[in-house]
């Protein structure tokens, strides 16, 4: 079972400062890194634009309140005590982060080690568990994330969240350790792909970081 939120442990799952000061960090790579399967002016605007906006909007919201010196998964834990612009631009700050660190330039392949074999004890092959990872950012309707996570049951399960909703929240449908996510808001897609989802979908594979997803499933098989 995963244990209480406020495990210490927890915050290693990625490698996001979770603590009390809020970090807007820079990319781990170049705007043009990921071309051309995400484009430099996409990112650009992406990251500097609308991630920006999510923490400042963040910041703004916690402003003199005691959620200045909570950490972020314990604001997510108890999320539905605040208000509305807590939870969506809290989100979106940590989301957009937890993105930007499962992508990196040459990315792509398949995964290897204990993630891999993991991934077909579950699925039963990679190429199951790419279709349903995909499918569930095509599926999801309108603005969201599609999510690979280590369940309650230490299980990785795949689903997706509307908004800038995510598995860490107390309102989240389904709860788990977020493992690797996909962006399916048009704004992480629409300048190359136009209303083609699908397409862009294909083409986050090649850059996906499973270094970085490796190390996260290690971290959160420690919390277990």
């Amino acid at each position: 079972m995963i244990k209480d939120m406020n495990n210490n442990n927890l915050k290693n799952q990625t490698t996001m400062n979770t603590l009390t000061t809020f970090e807007f960090k820079p990319l781990p790579y170049a705007y043009n890194a990921l071309e051309p399967f995400i484009d430099m002016l996409t990112l650009e605007i992406h990251y500097g634009k609308h991630h920006k906006a999510y923490y400042d909007n963040f910041l703004n919201a916690i402003k003199g309140t005691e959620l200045e010196s909570i950490d972020i998964l314990d604001i997510f834990k108890n999320i539905s005590k605040y208000p509305m612009a807590v939870r969506n631009n809290g989100g979106g700050y940590y989301n957009h982060t937890f993105y930007w660190e499962g992508m990196k330039a040459h990315g792509g392949g398949l995964p290897t080690g204990k993630l891999s074999e993991a991934i077909v004890k579950t699925f039963g092959s990679f190429e199951e568990f790419k279709k349903q990872l995909s499918d569930a950012g095509k599926t999801r309707f309108g603005s969201g994330w599609a999510w690979l996570c280590l369940d309650e049951e230490v299980r990785m399960c795949i689903f997706s969240t509307p908004n800038q909703d995510n598995p860490f929240m107390d309102i989240a449908e389904k709860k788990g350790i977020p493992l690797l996510t996909i962006d399916v808001w048009e704004h992480a897609y629409y300048l190359k792909y136009q209303n083609k989802r699908p397409d862009y979908i294909e083409a986050f594979w090649n850059v996906v970081n499973w270094e970085e997803v490796s190390k996260r499933y290690e971290n959160a098989l420690k919390v277990h």
